[in-house]
């Protein structure tokens, strides 16, 4: 079976450098991210550009949450992302992160074939969302062997928590993040 993904300077460069910003829930987001990451690689090959693209759009897909403030973060961690991928001179991988990002969290497909890195994407977010329930094919093997290098930490926890307090101030609309 291939290796586990466990180690992206980049990655864990952002991570360092919003470490404040992130408190204490950046060990659960961070072992999230390297968790869909992984899902990805799970389903497709995942190296080079493809891998990197995957690396930045993981690490800012949930972002806008702790970065931008909001439960209601597609659009303000796409925007994160994209001036991210300005700062590094990579404008031309905009429209897929960007995509990657916003379509993370849709019910049913994106419209991209199942191996584009949109799909994929979405797929392996909702493979961690629901632990390993929904596995787009991936083995349940594989789920675990991800998850036990890179545990919960509280992540669904953290997650049930803020849907909860959107509940209380957004009756009408708890899950803003959810798509059709």
């Amino acid at each position: 079976m291939k290796r586990l993904i466990t180690e992206r300077a980049e990655l864990d460069a952002l991570f360092d450098h919003y470490a404040d910003r992130f408190g204490r829930d950046q060990t659960p987001y961070r072992n999230h991210v390297y968790r869909v990451i992984n899902l990805v690689a799970a389903q497709r090959a995942l190296d080079g550009d493809d891998l990197r693209k995957v690396e930045l759009a993981g690490f800012f897909h949930d972002a806008g949450i702790w970065l931008a403030g909001t439960f209601d973060y597609l659009g303000p961690s796409a925007r994160l992302a994209c001036h991210h991928l300005t700062e590094l001179g990579l404008n031309q991988w905009s429209d897929d992160i960007h995509a990657m990002i916003v379509q993370h969290h849709k019910l049913t497909g994106t419209g991209e074939p199942p191996g584009s890195l949109v799909e994929a994407f979405r797929r392996a977010d909702w493979i961690d969302l629901s632990l390993g329930l929904v596995r787009f094919g991936v083995p349940r093997q594989r789920i675990r062997e991800i998850q036990d290098r890179f545990p919960n930490a509280g992540f669904h926890g953290l997650l049930l928590g803020l849907a909860a307090r959107r509940l209380c101030t957004h009756p009408w609309n708890p899950l803003p993040m959810l798509r059709r």
